[in-house]
């Protein structure tokens, strides 16, 4: 077995001793015999060929690099899904929640119903008015907040009708006529579709359903696309907004 000379020097601040011994490349500290210089330089080469151990300050070095790195890493496979739920949250936003919530609390409709409901509507446009005459965010028309009012479901002195297009009474009444449609029909997409052809066009549908699916009996090419748009934006609420809606 041979013997080589070796140890630290001080420049890496360890005291300056050299060490001789039979060489182990696995040994974790050689045994201590005499000082010198020659053989420290020695040392730090064969410290160096052999891969044994170096001072602390590079262990911490590589452990704090590795943690930068790691954290970039992270950063980088999260920063995508973090952009799309921005832009997703963006094409689905949601405004005036606590009206929402509390006439779906009132009514029992579901609040990302409500939501997909008004996305596709109106956009989330308060001033929206369409040709046939309806208006506000659920594009409710006057005759149908009237019916609603008349039959008690609202209270037309607590919500003006004069005040239709306003967010309030809006959501009040498109609330109302969801829930009344409910009433009427067993599947969300029958009351989605009552509330785009009315009520009395989907019963006439379903009379004609045999067994099948009720997207069949659909006949209005208009109302089959509404309820593709609104079951869509319903399930976009409903993963952007897990733990309930929110402005």
């Amino acid at each position: 077995m041979s013997y080589e000379p070796y140890g630290f020097t001080s420049s890496t601040g360890f005291t300056t001793l050299s060490f001789t011994g039979p060489y182990d490349p696995y040994a974790r500290a050689p045994t201590p015999l005499r000082a010198g210089t020659l053989q420290n330089l020695h040392y730090e080469q064969v410290c160096v060929r052999n891969g044994m151990q170096r001072p602390h300050f590079f262990s911490w070095y590589r452990i704090s690099l590795f943690s930068i790195l790691g954290v970039i890493c992270a950063i980088s496979l999260a920063a995508p899904l973090m952009v799309t739920s921005a832009i997703k949250r963006f094409a689905y936003p949601v405004h005036h929640a606590e009206l929402i919530q509390s006439a779906a609390h009132r009514y029992h409709v579901d609040p990302y119903l409500i939501c997909a409901v008004i996305h596709t509507e109106s956009g989330w446009d308060a001033g929206a008015h369409s040709k046939a005459g309806a208006v506000g965010l659920m594009q409710i028309m006057p005759a149908t907040a009237q019916f609603l009012a008349d039959g008690g479901q609202v209270s037309a002195r607590e919500y003006p009708l004069t005040r239709l297009q306003q967010a309030r009474e809006n959501i009040e009444y498109g609330t109302a006529y969801l829930a009344y449609l409910q009433s009427q029909f067993s599947s969300r997409d029958e009351v989605i579709a009552a509330y785009n052809a009315g009520p009395t066009t989907v019963g006439s549908w379903k009379k004609k359903q045999d067994r099948g699916v009720f997207a069949d009996v659909v006949e209005y090419v208009e109302t089959k696309n509404y309820i593709i748009r609104v079951n869509q934006a319903y399930d976009a609420y409903k993963e952007l907004y897990p733990d309930g809606i929110h402005d």
